[in-house]
């Protein structure tokens, strides 16, 4: 029986230093009889010759193109845009399927080509729970970066560009030292709290030392009446961890925090969520993603206002890369070892059935 071939391709996306596959489960895989091929990457958190001294077969940068259609090419962030059909098989977060910018273009290049998608965002469980997600440490990046930009703005400043932390000792010890020893005095709000991704802001806000009183935790049940919500206002930091998937009310407008004025306690706001293009993005004080070189936007507050800045990153984990890829990839490994058989495994005939569904509209709406 001819061996299940991956081929863990490099991250296009600048600043993503994550990888779907780590040295770690990709020895897993191999013992398990797959093949798997790795491209040489500089970007990645993990050497190239982490992955060859487990056994993986290294291959050039950006050459997932040319390898046989019969092998899986598995990534993390979406393919470099672009019209040329896929033929391959990916599995990969394709960020397309909630009808976000220029989500019909992306999967049409499924349909010519013939290829398929395997969106890691929805492969789920038996119980329809994510079977991997970057949350948790999404929400604690979050948490870290909206703090980092709090004391920015209390010295007057921007927050500049970020870079990746080794460990989550060193980016706890980072932030505490320049909120100026311990967070003690900062409140903040994190709805989406019962979530992964809100369980990990709430133990940054704790790790730094922000007292239990001043970290409020908001979920479904207080979120019920539907916004806006006034008590947003009143917290130094606001972070959003929600999973959105259909319409509600914006938890925060413009004119709320314009009409606010200087009783405005509220200076950063991260949407972790980071539904930025999506039609029901509850936050719509911002139109763009932030980056890792440009973290903050400013909002149009009105300058007699104190200023208030928004964190919309959608690549969170990579500040901190190999704790983050190697909790999702330790995660994601009892599905790809189904793989081989995924014409009877749940998880991937599930997977690959919203797929066809979301190809038939994304055809329909290409068509049209």
């Amino acid at each position: 029986m001819a061996k299940t071939s991956l081929w863990l391709r490099c991250e296009t996306k600048e600043f993503e230093r994550r990888a779907a596959l780590t040295p770690t489960t990709s020895k897993r895989l191999i013992d398990a009889g797959f093949e798997i091929f790795v491209e040489r990457d500089e970007q990645r958190i993990f050497h190239d010759s982490e992955y060859e001294a487990v056994g993986c077969t290294l291959v050039e940068n950006n050459s997932w193109p040319t390898a046989p259609t019969t092998t899986t090419i598995v990534g993390l962030k979406e393919l470099e845009e672009s019209t040329d059909p896929l033929p391959h098989t990916h599995i990969q977060f394709a960020h397309c399927y909630k009808n976000q910018a220029g989500w019909s273009t992306v999967l049409s290049r499924f349909h010519r080509g013939g290829g398929t998608l395997y969106d890691l965002e929805f492969l789920a469980d038996a119980s329809g729970r994510r079977v991997a997600a970057f949350g948790f440490h999404a929400g604690l990046a979050g948490a870290a970066v909206g703090a980092l930009a709090l004391s920015s703005n209390q010295k007057g400043e921007k927050l500049g560009h970020l870079e990746s932390f080794e460990t989550e000792a060193a980016l706890v010890a980072t932030v505490k030292q320049l909120l100026g020893g311990s967070g003690k005095g900062v409140k903040a709000l994190v709805i989406g709290a019962l979530g992964r991704c809100g369980r990990g802001a709430v133990d940054l806000f704790r790790k730094i030392g922000l007292a239990e009183d001043d970290i409020i935790k908001w979920d479904m049940a207080e979120t019920a009446k539907g916004g806006p919500f006034s008590e947003i206002l009143d917290v130094d930091i606001f972070v959003n961890c929600i999973y959105l998937n259909s319409a509600i009310p914006a938890f925060i407008t413009r004119n709320q925090i314009v009409a606010a004025g200087t009783q405005r306690k509220l200076a950063v706001v991260v949407d972790v969520s980071c539904d930025t293009t999506n039609p029901f993005n509850p936050i719509p004080i911002y139109t763009i993603n932030t980056t890792f070189s440009e973290p903050t936007e400013a909002v149009d507050v009105g300058a007699q206002n104190p200023p208030l800045s928004v964190i919309s990153i959608d690549q969170l984990p990579t500040l901190l890369p190999r704790e983050a890829s190697e909790q999702f990839s330790m995660d994601l490994l009892p599905s790809l070892l189904k793989f081989p058989n995924r014409q009877t495994a749940p998880v991937w005939t599930d997977a690959e059935r919203l797929f066809k569904e979301k190809l038939a509209s994304a055809v329909e709406v290409e068509v049209v």
